[in-house]
């Protein structure tokens, strides 16, 4: 029994052995397999995350001695000679001296690196050259330049100095620069140009060292001052008559007086108190570096090119200054090409009281001896007279002048700009600035096809998210358009153009390019055959005015009726608005008696009179009249009409015997006939004009339409383009364009066939109807059938028109996309 029990407890062993054993594989497997699993989850979370991309914004790339290839750089960049050496040991030694006693001032900006690590005196960078360009001879135009060609790329620090000054030539060519890069490259070309400038080393706002210019009003929202012309006093004559007594009373003239000076005090209180408020709101938050924000800019001293008065130019706006603006904190140092001086004066208030006397050592410490200096102090002039006196100590001077070093030549070498540089100025061709509720956009010439150089957006709000008017400039269009101004809330716009265009237009204000809708066109009125001045239009009127015409008209004025509504295919071409009344008026002929001499001649279309009015004589208060009641020349059996004395109602200031004649009143009608058709074929040519002036601004829209916008809103956005979806994309412009072409052409046709179903079945219904119809269902018809044909051959010339350069157009297109430069590296291969 006990030996089967040991065997019995030996398989329970086995068993249980052979149990943890297997749990223990089972364990060990399971472990492997979460293993395995937690590897793959693993993987398939790194692929899952590498799926995942974030796109850094662009931020402009820091201009730094690793941007700058300076392999190709000049020796005199690479190594500085022993006349710069030893500058920069003066310097060294002036540094310690000014640090020893001025240990509270701040360090000096004497000698930094260039771009290829080696140190240079600040006024070797200073390279004065003479652009050949004349638009860079005056200062301003000189500071807009160098604002609009460089990017703005702030200081390393602050608060602190750069370590580096780079080269204007170097700056030039990669068109980026801080302040101290800006004011170098300025300060050089005005220098060249003759002026007295220096850059300036100091302190100034956040605003202006940041090129915050969101609180400041654009310059061109600026209205100019108006000058009030002093009006010439009269000097009374001798004998002059007195002037009557005035017997109003005085006290209550005084009353008045002082009642009017409280009203006018409280409403300029009124008005200051809302100005400070506004200035209240718009100040800027506190910063808390304020005073010690480290900026540079150009400092023009008065005497040389007339400057008549001394001040500031900050280099990234362009904006000039006075000494006293508060935008400026303090001075440190300014130098020039000769020399180099530090600010000796105190600047608790700013650059207000400071004194530009630089030949004044008391408050400007110069570098170098012996340099030109712009002005000589009362001091010197003293010294010079004691000096004479000892002819020992002229001859020491005389020796220490031999020893003055004078300043080495500049470094770096000479400034170019090329032809293709000037005309691009900004970089990219393009440069925004955001203004106090303004943004202005600037492009270069001939960047935009549509000649579009500069864009001014004005908003009602601070955040500029509501736009209120827009204005726009433009160059080199063949349509000599100079401007465009858009009101965005009565969405009327205005355009303003420049001598040369083809219809002689200067403004044109329009709400809709539609025709015979409310517009007012400005001429150049010396340019235009027929002196037209101004044109206005509505929808029922039209009314122009005239200078300087041989038959003295200087007014024409048209009233419309309701167009027929008949042909609901016609247009404003083939069914133009019926004439009711024209109105000319004209001026004084002295030639011609008054009452020969018309003032105002009216045609009433609609009710077949004609009025005149005539001028009136100097000593008369009466003018002539006259009336006609226009008849056919025959009647309805084809008799000649005799004129009788009912169709001319006439009033004379002085009756004549010959104007009461028949014939002179049947010859003065045929003549006002003939005038009525001349003034209603100028009528027409007006009408022609705003159609030439429509077909021309949209043939202008359709040239800056983006014909590709269309298609690339189907891409998902921010994905660049593949060679096959830029083939996908030219094959579906050129084929929905192609389809455009015959959709219009085929619509042409329509309308043709329209018009020649609706003609026959007039002539169907006038041989139907042709016995029993009267004079007035016969002239009807034949007005009709006139008409239809004008309409039916209009239609004929567009589609042939149409036919005839579709090919073209098509040919064009495919043209453009094949320039475009956003298909042109995929489609260079099959140009």
């Amino acid at each position: 029994m006990e030996v089967l029990k040991e065997k019995v407890e030996e398989e329970e062993a086995a068993e249980r052995e052979a149990e943890a054993e297997q749990a223990a594989r089972r364990a060990a497997e399971k472990e492997r397999e979460d293993s395995i699993l937690s590897q793959e989850e693993l993987l398939d979370l790194e692929q899952k995350l590498s799926e995942i991309e974030v796109h850094i914004p662009e931020i402009p790339v820091a201009f730094t001695k690793s941007t700058i290839d300076t392999s190709t750089l000049p020796e005199s960049y690479r190594t500085n000679t022993p006349k710069e050496e030893l500058l920069i040991q003066v310097a060294d030694n002036f540094s310690r001296q000014y640090a020893h006693l001025c240990p509270d001032r701040e360090p000096l900006f004497l000698h930094p690196l260039n771009e290829c690590n080696i140190p240079k005196f600040v006024s070797t960078t200073v390279r004065p050259t003479l652009m050949p360009y004349p638009e860079l001879y005056n200062w301003d135009s000189c500071a807009e330049f160098v604002s609009d060609f460089l990017t703005m790329v702030p200081l390393p620090s602050a608060i602190q100095l750069p370590e580096y000054l780079f080269s204007p030539t170097s700056v030039l060519k990669y068109q980026k620069g801080n302040c101290f890069d800006f004011s170098v490259l300025l300060c050089a070309m005005l220098i060249g140009a003759g002026y007295d400038a220096y850059c300036v080393s100091g302190y100034a706002s956040q605003e202006m060292c940041l090129m915050d210019l969101t609180r400041e009003m654009c310059p061109l929202l600026k209205k100019p001052k108006k000058v009030v012309e002093e009006k010439e006093k009269v000097i009374p004559k001798k004998y002059a008559i007195k002037p009557a007594r005035d017997l109003r009373s005085k006290f209550e003239l005084a009353q008045q007086a002082k009642k009017e000076n409280e009203l006018k005090a409280a409403e300029e209180k009124k008005q200051k108190e809302e100005k400070e408020k506004i200035l209240e709101a718009n100040k800027p938050p506190p910063d808390p570096m304020h005073g010690l924000r480290i900026h540079a800019w150009v400092l023009i001293l008065s005497g040389k090119r007339e400057v008549p008065e001394s001040f500031f130019i900050d280099p990234f706006t362009a904006r000039s200054y006075k000494t006293q603006d508060e935008h400026f904190l303090g001075i440190e140092s300014i130098w020039n090409h000769k020399n180099y001086w530090v600010n000796m004066q105190d600047c608790w208030n700013g650059c207000k009281d400071l004194t530009f006397d630089l030949g004044d050592p008391l408050r400007w410490e110069f570098l170098l001896f012996g340099t030109e200096k712009p002005y000589l102090s009362l001091m010197e002039e003293e010294e010079e007279e004691d000096l004479a006196e000892d002819d020992d100590i002229e001859n020491l001077d005389k020796e220490d002048e031999n020893k003055n070093f004078d300043m080495p030549c500049s470094w770096v070498e000479p400034i170019y700009i090329s032809p293709k540089d000037f005309e691009t100025r900004s970089p990219q061709g393009k440069k925004v600035i955001q203004y106090k509720q303004a943004k202005l956009e600037k492009w270069t010439p001939y960047l935009n096809s549509n000649g579009l150089v500069c864009r001014l957006t004005i908003y009602e709000d601070v955040d500029c998210l509501k736009p209120v008017e827009v204005r726009e400039w433009y160059k080199n269009r063949e349509d000599t358009l100079e401007m465009r101004q858009m009101d965005k809330i009565s969405n009327w716009t205005t355009e303003y153009f420049k001598p040369g265009h083809f219809l002689a237009l200067r403004v044109h204000t329009y709400k809709t390019m539609i025709p015979e809708t409310e517009r007012t066109m400005e001429f150049y009125h010396q340019a235009r055959v027929d002196g037209l001045v101004k044109r206005t239009e509505t929808p029922r009127s039209m009314t122009e005015y005239y200078e300087g015409r041989a038959d003295f008209l200087t007014y024409r004025h048209i009233d419309y009726g309701p167009r027929s509504k008949k042909f609901s295919l016609s247009t404003a071409e083939t069914n133009p608005r019926p004439m009711l009344k024209i109105t000319e008026r004209f001026n004084r002929n002295p030639e011609k008696m008054a009452d020969d001499d018309v003032a105002e001649r009216i045609f009433v279309v609609s009710d077949e009179r004609i009025q005149l009015r005539y001028h009136c004589r100097d000593d008369y208060i009466t003018v002539s009249t006259r009336e006609f009641l226009k008849r056919n020349e025959v009647d309805n059996k084809g008799n000649k009409i005799i004129m009788t004395p009912e169709m001319c109602i006439s009033y004379e200031v002085e009756p004549r015997e010959h104007t009461k004649k028949l014939l002179f009143q049947y010859e003065m009608m045929m003549d006002l006939k003939n005038e009525e058709r001349l003034s209603k074929h100028q009528v027409w040519e007006s009408e022609m004009e705003e159609r030439q002036a429509q077909e021309e601004h949209m043939r202008q829209v359709e040239a800056d339409l983006d014909y590709l916008a269309p298609f690339l809103v189907q891409l998902p956005p921010g994905e660049k383009l593949t060679r096959w979806q830029a083939l996908r994309l030219k094959d579906e412009c050129l084929n929905d364009f192609k389809q455009r072409l015959i959709d219009k052409a085929n619509l042409i046709q329509s309308r043709f066939e329209k018009e020649t179903q609706e003609l026959q079945k007039k002539q169907q219904w006038y041989q139907e109807n042709q016995v029993t119809m009267t004079i007035e269902d016969e002239d009807a018809y034949l007005t009709y059938c006139s008409q239809a044909m004008f309409r039916i051959r209009i239609l004929e010339q567009r589609l042939n028109r149409h036919k005839e350069l579709a090919p073209h157009k098509y040919l064009a297109l495919e043209e453009k996309l094949y320039r475009d430069p956003r298909l042109i590296e995929y489609l260079k291969v099959f140009v």
